[in-house]
């Protein structure tokens, strides 16, 4: 609170109290504030790279005599250990799963096999109602860190 000292009238006693406030320190404290902000806010928005760890989870029991579909290098495919043209591949499956299409496939594909070669096959099988597929790789055993 202030109070103004001089400019005193005649019978006043008490000292004249004034109600303003002091904006200086309040100015002050959103400068701050708006710095902080500044500095903080494009820190945010970067992309942070993460080393993700490697999961440990138990893989999911085989079936007793599961179907293997096997796109080798060079781009021939094969449904168990026979090797099939394109149009033959939908009735090896449904041989070998006898017409069950819930049954889950699995893909084998070389790693040098390109994605849209191996999305051709998984599509030929999805058109045809094979829509459990299963993709296989290599496990690898990470020690827990």
């Amino acid at each position: 609170m202030g109070a103004r000292l001089g400019g005193r009238r005649a019978g006043d006693d008490d000292l004249a109290e004034t109600h303003e406030i002091n904006v200086t320190p309040f100015i002050d404290v959103m400068l701050v504030l708006l710095i902080i902000f500044m500095v903080a806010a494009p820190l945010a928005t970067v992309d942070i790279g993460v080393d993700l760890p490697a999961s440990t989870a138990q893989p999911p029991p085989k079936p007793n005599r599961p179907v293997f579909v096997t796109v080798k290098p060079d781009l021939a495919v094969a449904v168990g250990e026979e090797i099939l043209p394109r149009d033959a591949v939908i009735r090896a499956l449904e041989s070998a799963t006898n017409g069950n299409k819930d049954e889950r496939i699995f893909i084998r594909a070389d790693k040098t096999v390109s994605y849209g070669d191996l999305m051709e096959v998984m599509n030929l099988m999805r058109d045809s109602g094979y829509l459990k597929i299963a993709l296989v790789g290599l496990e690898t055993r990470s020690s827990p860190k």
